[in-house]
């Protein structure tokens, strides 16, 4: 049986990134009471899927999750495993900023322990760059300091499955200064990495301010130069490069991720939250947080946007996500699900693209190469 996961949207956050698009908004005690219970009875109420598969992953994201309190995470815990069958030894991940949980540091190493008591065993945190000045310019709250204090905290809770979040491409960045950031990300040695190419967001602060001319415009060939002592410099330390923008210590792979790229269900719960029959399938939740809110206290159905893919929708989705995982998209199984062979259907652009050495075939593997991997927008626009 293919097992599922569940992700959960908490909105809230101190302050706003200029880079981020996402559904958010700011900490607000009473709204962040309502939402939990709203969420709670989303979670109850929830009956999209007459017999959900089990689940195996939990998935608090945002915003960020770790600004509530951990007895509110443990009532929206209390409603998944009273409306969904959690198996054992299942991923729980929360994800938080440096320097969140308390005022002083007795008080944060405290609250790490009440989630970790909750069962939350993944932590994930958003440390983008060890450079204080690049992390004022992206309105970040923490510092560099905050990055290896808020680490040596979770490992004092008893975290022993860490992702650090480290953006590159970031306008006035040098090549020298994100080494630096992988050395030192590097040498705190978490067991996962997510490293991202910046991608900036027409609406978002930090678009307005490259319009501007307030910051720099990303250097497209410096952020290849980037990528690849990335790859480099990530896989000598003995992490392996599994997606095209995470890496991991053998074993450590994000399991609730890998949802997404492998096309499993999953059940999205909050504002904003998207899910997946696993099949065909679609829906989304209303964005807005207060409107989100009152669909609940109303009850009314929080779902605004409904997709049922088509063929041929379904066959560039598994195209495009199967090809962002690093082992490659197994041919057979493509020809299986869809019954044609996709090296025939896309003759002329897989011949140009392997002319490019943007992709390879392996036996019955059709993958990215490291430069395809950097170009992959390019590879997904041929095969889509």
């Amino acid at each position: 049986m293919i097992l599922g996961g569940i992700y959960i949207h908490i909105p809230f956050c101190r302050s706003r990134c200029s880079y981020c698009d996402f559904a958010t908004g700011m900490y607000e005690n009473d709204l962040a009471e309502r939402y939990v219970s709203a969420v709670r009875s989303e979670i109850w109420e929830w009956n999209e899927i007459e017999n959900p598969s089990a689940v195996e992953t939990i998935y608090f994201g945002g915003g960020t999750p770790s600004l509530l309190a951990p007895a509110q995470i443990e009532r929206i815990l209390g409603a998944v495993h009273g409306r969904f069958e959690v198996v054992d030894n299942a991923e729980l991940t929360l994800e938080l900023n440096p320097g969140d949980g308390g005022t002083s540091a007795a008080a944060k190493r405290e609250t790490l322990r009440e989630f970790r008591r909750l069962g939350i065993n993944r932590a994930s945190f958003g440390a983008q760059t060890f450079d204080d000045r690049e992390l004022k310019q992206l309105g970040r709250t923490h510092t560099a300091a905050d990055i290896p204090a808020t680490f040596q905290r979770l490992r004092e809770a008893g975290f022993e499955n860490i992702n650090f979040d480290l953006i590159l491409g970031l306008p006035g960045q040098t090549l020298a200064g994100w080494k630096r950031s992988l050395d030192l990300a590097l040498n705190l040695r978490p067991e996962h990495l997510s490293l991202y190419l910046l991608d900036v967001h027409e609406g978002t602060p930090l678009a307005d301010q490259i319009h501007s001319g307030m910051r720099a415009c990303p250097d497209g060939d410096l952020a290849g130069e980037m990528y690849r002592l990335m790859i480099d410099q990530v896989s000598t330390a003995g992490y392996g490069h599994y997606e095209i923008s995470n890496f991991c210590l053998p074993g450590f792979q994000s399991r609730h991720n890998t949802k997404y790229w492998n096309g499993a269900p999953y059940y999205g719960f909050g504002c904003s939250a998207h899910s997946y029959d696993g099949a065909r399938r679609r829906w989304a939740n209303q964005r807005e947080i207060a409107k989100y809110v009152e669909l609940i206290e109303m009850e009314k159905s929080t779902v605004v946007e409904r997709t049922d893919l088509k063929e041929e929708d379904a066959r560039s989705e598994s195209i495009f996500l199967g090809l962002r995982l690093m082992r490659g998209l197994d041919l057979e199984d493509y020809r299986s699900r869809f019954g044609t062979d996709l090296r025939e259907q896309y003759d002329a652009e897989i011949s140009r693209l392997r002319e490019a050495g943007l992709i390879e075939i392996d036996h019955k593997l059709l993958r990215l190469t490291t430069r395809g991997a950097l170009m992959s927008n390019e590879v997904f626009a041929a095969l889509a």
